[in-house]
């Protein structure tokens, strides 16, 4: 059960499995797998395989049916040597009341929009997400691919700067999705808000591109040598901008899903797993024969034999992505709960505040150098995603909402058992 007080924990161990799982990727990247002992530096190739990384997310999910088993197991086990399981429990007169009140009044304007337990006590425990309809977690699955391959593709030819830039447009697709499509009801200070997100994460970016660090800049000029940077640049940011619309999709998807199901969120993301990792090996496979063989496509991204190659044979590269994998799995469940228990417009916003906590590790290990600019960006950004959830009050009354606006924190449980 996901109550008032346990979201505070969900939003925390979101942040901190988001902010591994992105340094962890990181440090893949800076991985050397071939001619690693050439004295030429523009010689030396890193670990880039972004489909590879895909395919190890989904790895990371499907392992979330470890803990569905283990939990299962423990539930057994209790019931087993439980006095329950001897005799009959006794209910309270009151709470038995209150549950038939509760069932008796239980209605909807659309019978797609029931809640959960509704849905429970109609004799359908997983409303949509039930037999076959479970196969509708392929469509969010399908969406991750698409956005995390993006992703990882687009960080390859764009600094990281320039990445969290584009990807600050995240909460302003979900916003936009989930009015469209959700009925959600955005008010002004609202709006304000997640453009307030998007000026934060892009004064970020713009400080990155203004006073780049020494060794961003070396790599640059070596590039523009190479005449690529300018058309690398620009498909990066294509890349990137356009994985966040896949990205809002899957968030706004799981949403709808999450809200006419019961299903719990770590066998959500254990589904979405299996559907994903399917996907991804045989596009993977599809890519290495149809690109991966050729001469042109040898030793490039979609060279599958080649990637896992690097993988096993760099110890560096194997860690990292079994680091990787749990990280995401814990990401993907955190995130998911966060989304049954707010919504996917909160959880956009706080997974924003992510850039905040990989700035401040960059600057720890070295990876970054401090720019004054970027500190007036993470406050805005950590002062808007505040004043979207609620935190902070509007600080001008035109923002202020004429009605009340519904509590993004619920008062009472929103998955029922």
């Amino acid at each position: 059960m996901a109550s008032k007080a346990l979201i505070p924990f969900l939003v925390g161990m979101m942040l901190l499995t988001g902010v591994c799982n992105t340094l962890f990727t990181k440090y893949q990247d800076n991985q050397c797998v071939r001619n690693c002992d050439d004295p030429d530096p523009k010689n030396r190739k890193t670990f880039e395989q972004p489909v590879l990384q895909t395919a190890q997310m989904f790895v990371g999910e499907v392992g979330c049916w470890l803990v569905v088993g283990i939990m299962a197991a423990w539930q057994k086990y209790k019931s087993r040597y439980s006095p329950k399981a001897d005799g009959y429990e006794a209910v309270d007169s009151a709470d038995a009341d209150n549950a038939n009140d509760d069932a008796a009044s239980i209605t909807s304007e659309h019978p797609l929009v029931q809640p959960a337990s509704a849905a429970k006590r109609r004799g359908n425990p997983d409303g949509l997400l039930r037999g076959f309809g479970i196969l509708l977690l392929a469509l969010p699955a399908i969406c991750d691919i698409l956005g995390t391959t993006l992703v990882n593709a687009g960080l390859f030819m764009v600094a990281a700067s320039i990445y969290q830039m584009t990807r600050g447009a995240l909460v302003l697709f979900v916003g936009l999705f989930s009015v469209v499509f959700l009925q959600r009801k955005l008010h002004l200070f609202q709006w304000v808000s997640l453009i307030g997100v998007v000026a934060g994460v892009a004064l970020v970016g713009l400080a990155g591109v203004i006073w780049p660090d020494t060794k961003n800049a070396l790599k640059q000029a070596a590039d523009d040598a190479a005449s690529v940077d300018a058309l690398r640049a620009a498909l990066g940011v294509v890349l990137i901008a356009g994985a966040q619309i896949f990205t809002a999709t899957q968030f706004v998807l799981e949403e709808f899903l999450l809200e006419r199901s019961s299903i719990e969120a770590i066998e959500v993301v254990g589904w979405e797993g299996l559907f994903g990792l399917a996907v991804t090996l045989i596009g993977m496979l599809v890519l290495h024969l149809v690109v991966g063989r050729t001469e042109a496509g040898r030793y490039g991204m979609f060279d599958m034999v080649e990637g896992f190659r690097q993988m096993v044979e760099y110890k560096a590269v194997w860690a990292s992505s079994l680091l990787t994998m749990v990280s995401i799995g814990g990401f993907n469940f955190f995130g998911l709960s966060v989304t049954r228990s707010v919504s996917a417009t909160a959880r956009s916003t706080i997974d924003s505040c992510r850039t905040l906590f990989i700035w401040i590790v960059s600057l720890g290990l070295g990876w970054e150098s401090f720019k004054g600019l970027q500190v007036v960006g993470f406050a805005l950004l950590v002062y808007f995603t505040f004043l979207f959830n609620g935190v902070v009050q509007p600080p001008f009354k035109f923002l202020q909402p004429d009605e009340e606006v519904e509590e993004l924190l619920p008062e009472e449980p929103i998955e029922h058992n």
